[in-house]
């Protein structure tokens, strides 16, 4: 069953960019400073989560 879409703004339980950092580094670690093809696009998600997980500043009105 659908329902209408919400309005309200629910925690997120997304990663924060700390945690998502934390990953990318050990995914480094773990290559040892050479990434596989398969490990640069995991590290190309990871960027791009960690990107989204940024505070975003807010816009003068």
């Amino acid at each position: 069953m659908l329902h209408g879409m919400s309005t309200t703004v629910e925690p997120s339980s997304e990663r924060s960019a700390a945690e998502v950092n934390e990953e990318i580094r050990a995914l480094w670690l773990r290559s040892g400073g050479t990434l596989s093809v398969e490990q640069r696009e995991e590290y190309q998600r990871l960027v791009q989560e960690w990107a989204s997980a940024l505070p975003q500043p807010a816009r003068a009105a």
